[in-house]
């Protein structure tokens, strides 16, 4: 969770050779109009955004997170997409799950995972503007594969080896070092890359390439500088994003430009809660 959202107080339950599960959801609408759509007749929507549970196990040397249901991913300055060809078309009714292995401050992750890059997460619940940015939508948002994660002292570090755009090719690094300088500052760098070259991921019998899979980010590297101040009820997080996509002639086999690119972008993340919020 980002800043000071929440969802609600999970139940416990027992799960016998595992102990306690605990077990939560999220249930939320969006409504939404534009005056400048990309096809005619398509200024307003009204749909589900999130119908999700959370079935988790967070004490002993093993551990797991499962998330399922429906889910809607709304992006600034990208078309609009229900929500049922949106979890179809992106990491399906199953988004993350992992199991994790702990020892001390030391655990490791392997599954689904959310992604380490960048300071917005992939689900509305989960971040304080509804609509991913700009930026975003040049960042990995769920990657399948292995993340190692230790803590010392004032640092954090966690390392992935992963598909990047759920490209199911295992050949992106990435890696986050946070250091809280106090209980109100920590100061983030986060680098991603991918080793190899892959291109675009398509479904059974040369379908359609798939959405999670875009072929540009998909082979770039990205590297975020993230401040976060927390103080009581106010939350400001400004961000730094540059990412490079060197040039490739197969990029041409998929009717896309064979030029390299770079850009350069930040964002400002603010909340102040005027009053706290309470779980359900």
């Amino acid at each position: 969770m980002s800043g000071p959202l929440a969802t609600g107080i999970p139940h416990e339950l027992p799960a016998g050779p595992f102990g306690k599960i605990e077990i939560t959801g999220i249930l939320s609408g969006i409504g939404l109009f534009n005056n400048n759509p990309v096809v005619h007749g398509d200024e307003g929507h009204v749909d589900i955004s999130n119908a999700q549970i959370f079935i988790q196990k967070t004490t002993g040397w093993f551990q797991f997170y499962l998330q399922g249901g429906a889910y809607n991913v709304p992006i600034l300055g990208v078309q609009f997409a229900k929500t049922g060809p949106t979890t179809t078309g992106l990491f399906g009714p199953f988004p993350v799950g992992y199991a994790k292995l702990v020892k001390g401050n030391f655990n490791i992750e392997i599954g689904a995972l959310p992604t380490l890059v960048g300071d917005e997460y992939t689900f509305t619940f989960e971040n304080m503007n509804v609509e991913r940015g700009l930026l975003w939508n040049q960042e990995q948002a769920v990657s399948r594969g292995i993340q190692l994660n230790d803590t010392y002292k004032k640092l954090t570090l966690a390392f992935s080896w992963n598909d990047n755009f759920y490209s199911d090719r295992y050949t992106t690094l990435s890696g986050s070092l946070a250091y809280a300088v106090n209980a109100a500052n920590t100061i983030t760098f986060v680098g991603a890359g991918n080793a190899g070259n892959t291109y675009v991921r398509t479904g059974p019998a040369n379908s359609p390439p798939v959405a999670a899979t875009p072929a540009y980010q998909n082979n770039e590297q990205v590297y975020n500088l993230i401040y976060t101040y927390t103080k009581g009820p106010l939350v400001i997080s400004p961000y730094y994003q540059y990412t490079v996509v060197k040039s490739d002639s197969k990029y041409s086999s998929f009717g896309l430009s064979p030029t390299g690119a770079h850009t350069n972008g930040g964002a400002l993340l603010m909340n102040y809660a005027f009053k706290p919020s309470v779980p359900a």
